[in-house]
């Protein structure tokens, strides 16, 4: 929660690629500026200049921190003006109370200005001083690339199907294998693996492959041997498969690169061994909760955390047919999902493991006893973080 006693003016600006709507609105709700404003650093600084001249402490907010709402908050903390981001659901929601059903960029900016003054509590804090988190971020943000992979796989695992099933139960499951990828980037169809012979298949995979490219190599000609015919598109697929096969080894090479970088940033930051000590975090999940909670400064308690990562149970109650606690569909989904995950990987402490059972011996199913244990973990992270120590694993509890 962000206070805004010593702010003179709140300014929203509703980001764009090339201009952002710039409304600026004072303590008692006046409008201050209103109007359009390229996306360039000298009539950024021009206007917030303007504004602490005639104002005093503008406090800048966005309804993106990155990507195109990158330069409006660089140029606004060099500037010296605190700067904040109103989650967008939340001005969705926000954007109901006022009236209109006009959806114009003038409007939204005007909503967040407002929202701002009006409603401090519903802004998040952007901390402009940890590089390394902006760099997380950023490499982060873009690394969604095991959903590109998979895309990519799934379509030569459909391909290799199409053409020859025995070779694609062969190769299928070690489809992502680098020696693979190399042996159907040189050769796409089974006439051309065929035809390149035992021995220069070996020589071609061994150095990806050491001690599986002969016994490889092997099941390869006996998947050949079991079809005689050519299915009509195999010369078409020929062209296609290195291509994919290609495609699919760039795809997770970069993955790999973006995997280092990440630990090598998370590595840096001086509250990598505090979440790095908790059982079930791992480098992604680690970068996720990073870059979404920070040192945990921002949330006043535990339940703040839980519920910003809609962890926290909604209670559903309407006269006496409906009663009961619900998941909440609120929140930030990307940090729920680096605790869910999270969860699952710390099944194998025995502490967890307990607390999981426990939920499902209550009559929970797998899904909700994951969430109850993330719960959990997020009230015990928000601890450690407040204290700076470092996880203790517990003794199970009987059961």
């Amino acid at each position: 929660m962000i206070g805004t006693g010593d702010i003179d003016v709140f300014l929203g600006l509703d980001v764009g690629k090339g201009e952002h709507h710039a409304t600026a609105v004072t303590p008692a709700g006046k409008k201050a500026f209103d109007k359009r404003l390229p996306n360039t650093e000298p009539k950024l600084r021009e206007l917030f200049a303007k504004l602490q001249a005639k104002h005093g402490t503008v406090l800048v907010v966005v309804d993106q921190p990155v990507s195109i709402g990158a330069l409006p908050l660089a140029v606004a903390r060099d500037m010296g003006c605190p700067v904040a981001y109103l989650p967008g659901l939340t001005m969705r929601r926000i954007a109901d109370l006022y009236p209109g059903e006009a959806k114009t960029d003038a409007r939204d900016a005007f909503i967040i200005a407002d929202a701002a003054r009006a409603m401090p509590h519903t802004l998040r804090v952007i901390d402009g001083k940890d590089e390394t988190i902006a760099e997380l971020e950023m490499i982060v943000g873009y690394d969604d690339l095991a959903g590109e992979a998979t895309r990519v796989a799934n379509r030569l695992h459909g391909l290799l199907t199409q053409i020859h099933p025995s070779l694609e139960r062969v190769l299928g499951p070690r489809l992502q294998h680098p020696a693979v990828l190399t042996l159907l980037e040189r050769f796409g169809s089974p006439a051309q693996i065929h035809k390149a012979g035992r021995r220069r298949l070996a020589t071609l995979m061994r150095p990806k492959a050491p001690r599986m490219a002969e016994r490889l190599v092997e099941e390869i000609f006996t998947a050949l041997d079991e079809q005689t015919v050519t299915v009509p598109g195999t010369e078409a697929a020929a062209l296609i498969v290195p291509s994919l096969a290609g495609s699919l080894a760039a795809v997770l090479d970069q993955r790999k690169l973006l995997a280092g970088r990440i630990e090598e940033l998370l590595e840096a930051h001086p509250l990598s061994k505090v979440l790095r000590s908790m059982t079930g975090v791992g480098v992604r999940t680690g970068a996720r909760i990073l870059i979404e909670v920070g040192d945990g400064s921002t949330f006043p308690t535990a339940g703040h955390l839980a519920a910003y990562a809609g962890l926290a149970p909604a209670t559903r109650s309407s006269g006496s047919s409906i009663r009961g606690e619900q998941p909440s569909r609120r929140g930030n989904k990307q940090l729920k999902r680096a605790f869910f995950l999270s969860a699952f990987a710390a099944l194998g402490d025995p502490a967890s493991q307990s607390y999981y059972d426990k939920k499902i011996a209550q009559g929970k199913h797998h899904t909700q006893a994951l969430l109850c244990l993330a719960r959990r973990r997020a009230d015990v992270l928000f601890a450690m973080l407040r204290d700076g120590t470092f996880y203790e694993p517990q003794p199970a509890t009987a059961r």
